[in-house]
């Protein structure tokens, strides 16, 4: 029993800010390839955890400097009617979908 509350303690610290983002439509967390936590739209979307972990993989081969971090903090992928949000943090990927705000354009 004190092992699943551990664990319910350790998602709900991962997931606490994710939750907080205005315009979220769901979130993934993914280690390995594998999906920690999810909610909303991204709820338990295995598919698209393997293809952002490939995309980071590729984004990753972009090295224009060498060392052991990832060449950049945040991917966006841009819809038209939503956002993809990747944040890489140590060996986690953080996934937020968010609604875009599409503006008319003005007429003159």
């Amino acid at each position: 029993m004190e092992t699943s509350k551990m664990a319910v303690n350790k998602t709900t610290a991962l997931t606490q800010g994710l939750e907080r983002i205005p315009d979220q439509l769901g979130y993934l967390i993914i280690s390995d390839g594998a999906v920690l936590a999810s909610s909303g739209d991204l709820e338990n979307d295995e598919q698209t955890a393997a293809i952002l972990s490939e995309l980071v993989a590729t984004a990753c081969g972009l090295r224009l400097q060498r060392g052991h971090d990832p060449p950049f903090k945040r991917l966006s992928v841009v819809f038209g009617e939503h956002s993809l949000l990747v944040t890489v943090s140590g060996q986690k990927l953080f996934v937020v979908k968010r609604q875009n705000h599409v503006q008319e354009p003005v007429a003159v």
